[in-house]
């Protein structure tokens, strides 16, 4: 055997294998990387995406929590309002009614000064009228002086 014509039989033989594997074999191995390739840009884009999402939720979330941290302040600030226009509210009240039963008080203390008065002119006039009858005894006229006698009750 020649080399030379071993070393062209070797050369075809390359030429060919290169030539079937440029055809067939190279196209599926470059379009699975092309694929691959696709597939790991997409997941990256995703995550990026996915990133941004997050970012936008979690600025959402802080804006939602602030707004509800305020409207809970203004809910309690007009709750301690409220509640302090319920305590004022009972205080007003509580006064009116305190003024309402020292009315009562000083109206029945008055009536029972008038009756303490009263009984105590019926008992002065009793008293004055033993007291004449014991020094004038023989003088005093019970129908004629009592007249005179409701005179004096009165003007006590």
């Amino acid at each position: 055997m020649n080399m030379n014509a071993t070393l062209i039989g070797q050369m075809l033989a390359f030429a060919l294998f290169v030539w079937f594997c440029m055809k067939f074999v190279w196209p599926p191995i470059i379009g699975a990387m092309n694929e691959r390739a696709q597939k790991i840009a997409d997941g990256l884009n995703a995550a990026e995406k996915a990133n941004q999402d997050l970012q936008s939720a979690q600025a959402n979330i802080e804006a939602e929590l602030s707004e509800a941290k305020s409207k809970a302040a203004m809910i309690l600030e007009q709750a301690n309002k409220r509640a302090s226009q319920l305590v004022e509210e009972a205080k007003i009240d509580a006064k009116a009614e305190a003024e309402k039963v020292k009315l009562a008080a000083h109206a029945e203390i008055e009536q029972e000064a008038n009756r303490t008065r009263e009984a105590l002119r019926s008992q002065v006039a009793q008293l004055s009228i033993v007291g004449a009858e014991k020094i004038l005894r023989k003088t005093v006229d019970k129908a004629a002086h009592s007249e005179m006698l409701e005179q004096l009750a009165a003007e006590l």
